[in-house]
C-alpha cells in the first residue's frame, strides 16, 4: 500500500525545470525551483498574480512554509483538450490569449501557450501552471508556434472539416501540426488573411526556417506582440462551430417516454439520490444534462460524460448561459476509453486514473448500448463502474423496448444473455442491489446499487 505522507512525482511534471508538481497526503502542491525563484516572486510581487485571480484567469494558490518555495494550488479535476467540445477548447484558447495580453502588461509573458495549463472550475477556464511566465524580452513571443498547433489548428479543423478531428490530439499530444492542418483544411481558409497567415503561411516558413542553420535575432516590441495577440484573439473568436446534425443532439425530442413516463423516471432517481447523497456524481451517456441537472442544481458536482460532440457541446453553452457552476460536461466514448499517453503512458492518465472521491455513477439508457452495440460482457461494465464510484444508478432496457427493437432491425440477434434476470446475476458480483422501480409506461427499469 501507497504511503501517503510519501511525495510522490505527478508523473506529468517532469519536463518543467522551473517547478515539479507533487503529491503529498493526497493534496497537490508545486515546489518552485531555485533556478525560478526571482521570476516567481516578480510573477507575485508585480501583481500580475493579483490582477490575473480578479479576472478569473487563474487557479488560486496558498504559499507553504517552508525552506523551499512550495505553493498549493486549489484542487481541480483534470481533463484533456481531446474530450473538450469545440467551445471548450475555444474559451481556453481565449483565455490564454487574454493571460499573454495582462502579462505584457506587466513585463511579463507565457513561455507555454498549451492547453494542458487551462482546466476547467465551474466551467471557467484557468491557467493552473503559475511558472508558466519569463520577463519579457523584445523577441517573437516564444509560444506562438505552440499557440496556433495546440489552439488554433484544431479549431479551425473542427470547424471547417470534421467535429472529431479534436481526436487528433490522441495521435500526438503535442499539438495537430501546421503542416497537417494546412492540408486538412479547405481551399476557402486561404482566402481569410489570418488563417491564410497563421495557419498556411506560418507553416510555410516553419518548414523553411527548420532547414537554415542560420540563427536569427529578430527584435520585436512590446505593442508589435500586443498587435499579434489581439489579431490571434480577434481570429479565434471569429472561428465558429457550422451547423452539425448528429443522433444524440436532439435525443430527448425523440423518445419513446411519454410526458408521464419520463417525469415518473425523474421522481424515481430523485428519489434514489435523496437515499445516498451523493457530493461527487459522473453521468455516463448524460446526452444534454436533462437527468444530470437533477444532482447539479442543489449544488452536487457532476461531470457530465458523452460520446456525442454537439450533445457535450449544447450542455457546456448551456451551463454558461445559465451560470451552473457544478456540471461540467466532457466527451467520452466509454466504449473506447482515451489511453494513457506520453512518454512511458505517464503523462496523461486513463479517466479511471484521474477518477477521485466519485460517490455516484448515473448510467441512463446506456447498457443496451454497450452491451447490443459494442458487444461487451455485463460483468466487464459492472467492474469498471465498480471501480470508479460506491453507487450506481443504472436503466435497464428490455428487449422488447422499441429502442432495441430498432437496434436489431439488420442483425442478429445472439444476445441470449441480454435478460433482466442475467442482468441482475451479473451485476450482483459487484453490487448489492438497494432498490429496483420499474418506469411505469415503458420497458424499462431503474436500479440504485452500492458496491459490494
Amino acid at each position: 500500500m501507497e504511503n501517503k505522507d510519501i511525495e510522490q512525482l505527478e508523473t506529468s511534471s517532469f519536463r518543467d525545470p522551473d517547478a515539479k508538481v507533487f503529491l503529498k497526503d493526497g493534496e497537490i502542491y508545486r515546489r518552485i525551483s531555485k533556478n525560478y525563484a526571482k521570476t516567481f516572486e516578480k510573477f507575485i510581487n508585480s501583481g500580475l498574480y493579483e490582477k490575473l485571480l480578479s479576472e478569473n484567469l487563474i487557479i488560486e494558490h496558498t504559499q507553504i512554509e517552508s525552506d523551499d518555495l512550495i505553493i498549493k494550488p486549489k484542487k481541480v479535476f483534470i481533463s484533456y483538450p481531446w474530450e473538450w467540445c469545440f467551445s471548450q477548447l475555444k474559451d481556453a484558447a481565449l483565455a490564454t490569449l487574454k493571460i499573454q495580453k495582462i502579462a505584457l502588461e506587466y513585463n511579463m509573458s507565457l513561455k507555454d501557450a498549451t492547453p494542458y495549463n487551462i482546466q476547467f472550475l465551474k466551467n471557467k477556464p484557468l491557467l493552473i501552471d503559475t511558472s508558466s511566465f519569463e520577463d519579457f524580452k523584445e523577441k517573437p513571443w516564444v509560444a506562438y508556434r505552440q499557440f496556433c498547433e495546440n489552439f488554433l489548428s484544431p479549431l479551425v479543423l473542427i470547424a471547417y472539416t470534421d467535429l472529431s478531428l479534436s481526436s487528433l490530439f490522441l495521435g500526438n499530444i503535442n499539438g495537430i501540426s501546421l503542416a497537417l492542418a494546412s492540408k486538412l483544411l479547405p481551399l476557402k481558409t486561404r482566402f481569410n488573411p489570418n488563417l491564410l497567415w497563421h495557419i498556411h503561411i506560418h507553416s510555410k516558413m516553419q518548414n523553411k526556417y527548420s532547414e537554415n542553420k542560420t540563427k536569427y535575432d529578430v527584435k520585436i516590441s512590446k505593442n508589435q506582440l500586443l498587435n499579434i495577440i489581439d489579431n490571434l484573439y480577434d481570429t479565434v473568436l471569429g472561428i465558429n462551430l457550422k451547423k452539425y446534425k448528429t443522433e444524440w443532439q436532439e435525443y430527448y425530442s425523440n423518445t419513446n417516454y411519454t410526458e408521464d413516463s419520463f417525469g415518473t423516471k425523474k421522481e424515481i432517481i430523485t428519489c434514489f439520490k435523496n437515499k445516498i447523497n451523493p457530493k461527487t456524481v459522473w453521468d455516463f451517456g448524460s446526452n444534454t444534462g436533462i437527468f444530470s441537472r437533477i444532482f447539479s442544481k442543489e449544488g452536487i458536482d457532476v461531470t457530465a460524460f458523452d460520446i456525442d460532440h454537439l450533445a457535450i457541446e449544447k450542455n457546456y453553452l448551456t451551463a454558461k448561459e445559465n451560470g451552473e457552476e457544478n456540471i461540467f460536461p466532457l466527451i467520452f466514448d466509454i466504449s473506447n476509453p482515451s489511453p494513457a499517453l506520453g512518454f512511458n503512458n505517464e503523462e496523461r492518465k486513463t479517466l479511471t486514473q484521474r477518477a477521485q472521491n466519485v460517490d455516484l455513477i448515473l448510467a441512463l439508457a446506456l447498457i443496451h448500448h454497450l452491451r447490443i452495440t459494442y458487444s461487451i460482457p455485463f460483468s466487464y461494465i459492472a467492474k469498471y463502474f465498480a471501480e470508479i464510484s460506491k453507487y450506481l444508478i443504472i436503466e435497464f432496457v428490455d428487449k422488447k423496448d422499441s429502442k432495441i427493437q430498432t437496434m436489431l432491425l439488420n442483425r442478429e440477434d445472439i444476445f441470449d444473455d441480454y435478460t433482466k434476470e442475467n442482468f441482475e446475476k451479473e451485476f450482483g458480483e459487484f453490487y448489492q442491489i438497494l432498490e429496483i422501480k420499474p418506469i411505469d409506461g415503458t420497458k424499462r427499469t431503474l436500479y440504485l446499487m452500492e458496491r459490494k
